[in-house]
Order: structure tokens, then sequence, then C-alpha cells
């Protein structure tokens, strides 16, 4: 066979070939226009689950049809009526609980009382000024004895209580030198404890009235002439004649009406300078008993005093002002107290510290067998009464 020939065969065997692909192709489309575009899949049939190879399961034509449970309601095969069965029924869910409505937690309780801070039972009021006790003078109201014979001395003590128990009595001076200071002192500090104002205070009338309520017992304290203290017009001091010294006391004694007493300590000064002569001394303890009052003296270890009711200090309870240094003198104030059967403290003023440590030693006394009293309380007569 020629070149030519072969070369003939050869494209009838491509355009046969080309022939055929075409004709299938046509085929399949027509095929494919017949049968429409495809249906979606139904929501209520969900896709095969992929085997574990990953190929969808092979179902093929001979495979049996799952097993389904038999109606209980359909014949039985013999023809017989089904048995009666009890129809199930479900009980009722209970109603979801509503949620209650936010409320805010409780409010915690208010902290208990500091020691000490009104825990005994509430005195009466000390009696306000009484102008029967009253002299007017170009001073002030200056206190004296009553036409009906009562001293100051017992119409404004407070009431002690009958006790016979040792007692304590503590004297907190430096009164008016800082009302918010004075305002606490008074609010917290038992009622037995005595006050004593200076004569120049700060709201006088108003701390007076706060501590009568209360039922505490108020000292005017004297301004005498101390060691390391600066000469001063109110001053009361030995080097002067007493006539001078006079007229300063009735200054002082006009300050303020309604005091049972008087203490010669204003703050951290104690009258050293005045009280070291004999004759002052005496002079100012008789013109004090004329007019009904005691008198407290703030010397440690001085002589109880010859002239007027009053008795003198065992222990200044803030020098220094330290908490430990403070409770060690209470304590020694205890022992002074069961020895003699009373003892009297004195402060300069009321720190937030001593007012502490004074309510927190008060509310155990009881506990230890002791009793805290006014001032007035354990005052004596004139050491030359017979």
């Amino acid at each position: 066979m020629s070149d030519r020939s072969v070369a003939r065969q050869a494209w009838r065997a491509l355009a046969l070939f080309w022939g055929i692909v075409l004709v299938g192709a046509g085929g399949t489309a027509l095929t494919l226009q017949q049968l429409g575009p495809p249906e979606p899949p139904s929501a209520a049939s969900p896709p095969a689950a992929p085997s574990s190879s990953g190929m969808a399961a092979d179902i093929s034509p001979d495979a049996s049809p799952p097993a389904t449970l038999p109606d209980p309601a359909a014949p039985a095969a013999d023809g017989s009526p089904a048995p009666a069965t009890e129809p199930v029924t479900t009980a009722p869910l209970p109603p979801a609980a509503e949620p209650e409505p936010w409320q805010a937690p409780p409010e915690a309780p208010p902290p208990p009382p500091l020691p000490g801070a009104r825990s005994e039972a509430a005195p009466p009021p000390v009696a306000a000024p009484d102008p029967a006790l009253l002299e007017p003078s170009a001073h002030g109201p200056l206190p004296r004895i009553a036409a009906d014979s009562r001293p100051p001395r017992q119409v404004y003590a407070a009431a002690a209580g009958a006790t016979e128990l040792p007692r304590i009595a503590l004297v907190i001076g430096g009164l008016g030198l800082s009302a918010p200071r004075s305002e606490e002192a008074i609010r917290r500090l038992p009622a037995a404890a005595t006050l004593a104002l200076g004569t120049l205070p700060l709201r006088a009338d108003l701390l007076l009235d706060q501590a009568r309520r209360r039922g505490m017992e108020v000292l005017l304290a004297l301004p005498l002439d101390s060691a390391g203290a600066l000469p001063a017009d109110h001053l009361m001091r030995a080097s002067m004649p007493w006539e001078e010294n006079a007229e300063r006391l009735l200054r002082a004694l006009g300050s303020f009406a309604g005091y049972p007493g008087t203490i010669g300590a204003q703050g951290g000064q104690r009258g050293e300078r005045f009280a070291a002569d004999p004759e002052q001394l005496r002079s100012l303890e008789a013109a004090l008993q004329a007019r009904g009052l005691f008198y407290i003296d703030p010397r440690p270890g001085a002589p109880a005093p010859a002239a007027v009711w009053g008795a003198a200090v065992d222990q200044v309870l803030d020098e220094p002002l330290t908490g430990g240094e403070v409770q060690f003198r209470l304590e020694a104030l205890e022992a002074v107290a069961r020895r003699r059967g009373s003892a009297i403290g004195l402060a300069g003023e009321p720190s937030p510290l001593l007012v502490d440590r004074i309510a927190a030693w008060a509310a155990g006394l009881p506990q230890r067998g002791l009793a805290l009293v006014p001032v007035s309380a354990v005052v004596k007569p004139p050491a030359d009464t017979p």
C-alpha cells in the first residue's frame, strides 16, 4: 500500500473519532435538558452521614429496610382485634419560676459602742444655776451660800449613788480649749467623770448644757501661777498682795455659773508657784469656803486643804501622754483606792487617746470591785475643822 493511501485512512479514522465525540456530547446535552435542574434537598430528610472513611454509605438494592416498631392499634396477624391499651399521658411540666426582683443586700449592723461610752445607767441631770445661789457683781454672777444654807458644793454636785466599794474620781481639764474635743469628751467619757472648765472657754454655755444633761459635774479651773507660765493679768501670783489676788479671784469666779467647786490647774499648769506661799494658799481656801465651794489641789502628794472642803490629787494621768503610761497610772489609782478607800486622778486635757483609755478602763471597774464617782463624792471637810 502506498503512503498516500495510508495517510487517507488515518484521516478517516480521526474524522470518525471526532464525529463520535460530537454525537455523544449532543446526546448528553439533550438528556440534561429533558431532566431539568436538580431538586433542592428536603429539610425533613437530613443528608446521609458520612461513613468512617469519609465516603457516603452505599445502599444496595437488596438491603433490608430498617425494622419498625409494631403499631399497637393495628389488628393481629390472625385477624383478632388488638388488645386495648391505656393511652399514655404525660404530666404537664410545672411553670418556670419567675426570677425574683433584685434586692439590695441588707446593710451591715452598726458597730458596737466603744467601751465605756454610755454603758452605765444614765444619771439624773445636774441642777442648772439657781438664782438663790448667785450674787450679782461687776465680774458676773458669783457663787454664794443660799439664805436657806444650801452651799453650791451640794446643789451642783453630780449624783454619786450609794456604794461601799473603793471609789475613784477623775478630773479631766482643758474643757473649752477645743470645741470638737470637748464635745467628744462629754459624749464618750463616763458620766461619773468630772470636767474642769477654764476662765476663758469657747462656747461655755453650750458645753455646760451638754455636760449637765449627761449628769456630769463641772469645776472651775482657777488661773494660779505655775512653773513656766508667762505673766498675765488674769493669773493669781504669790508675789502680789492678797487684795489684788482677791480681785482676780472674783473675776475668775464670775466666768460662768453652776459649779460645785474649783481646781487650781489649767491644762498642764498646776499652780505650783502660787501654792508655794502658804499664806496666799490659806487666803484662797478661806475665800472659797465662804462661798460654799470646795477646792481640789492639783499637786500630787500635797496635803489636804486646811481651810476649805476639798482633797488633793493622787495621780496625774497624761504626763507623758502615752497609752501604756495612762494605763499604768490608772492601775496605780486602783491600788491607792483599795488602800485608802478613795483616790483622785487628773488629766490636763481630753485628748482622744486619753478618752479612749478611760472609756475602756472604766467599763471594767465594777468587775474589779471599784466604783467611779464624781470628785464631789470624795472631798472632805477642812483639815482645821474639829
